[in-house]
């Protein structure tokens, strides 16, 4: 009940749409209807860490990097997103999908 509180914003109409774990089970990262993917610190009790929050429409799915540094947004405004979880800042904007972007993956490992 706690990420659906946080997600909410004063609304009984948001949706938590998908839930991930970090590569190093240190992270959560939930994405809702609400335009928003929120980190949760797994090692605090599900604090809440950041709110990434520059989608435009909902945030259907979202995956961490290997090393847990980063992550990836994908959301009905047409649009990716890559984000540098230190700071909360999107540092890559994947645009010129004509249908909502509702799902991704990431393949960072240095294996071939």
């Amino acid at each position: 009940h706690i990420i659906k509180a946080a997600h909410d914003a004063g609304s009984d109409r948001t949706y938590v749409l998908s839930c991930r774990a970090s590569p190093d089970a240190r992270l959560l990262v939930t994405t809702a209807s609400d335009k928003t993917a929120k980190i949760w610190n797994a090692r605090r009790g599900f604090a809440l860490e950041k709110t990434l929050a520059q989608h435009q429409r909902w945030v259907w799915d979202a995956c961490f990097s290997a090393d847990s540094a980063y992550l990836v947004t994908a959301s009905s405004d047409h649009s990716a997103r890559l984000w540098d979880l230190s700071s909360g800042a999107a540092i890559r904007y994947y645009s010129g999908h004509s249908l909502a972007v509702t799902c991704c993956a990431l393949n960072d490992s240095s294996a071939a």
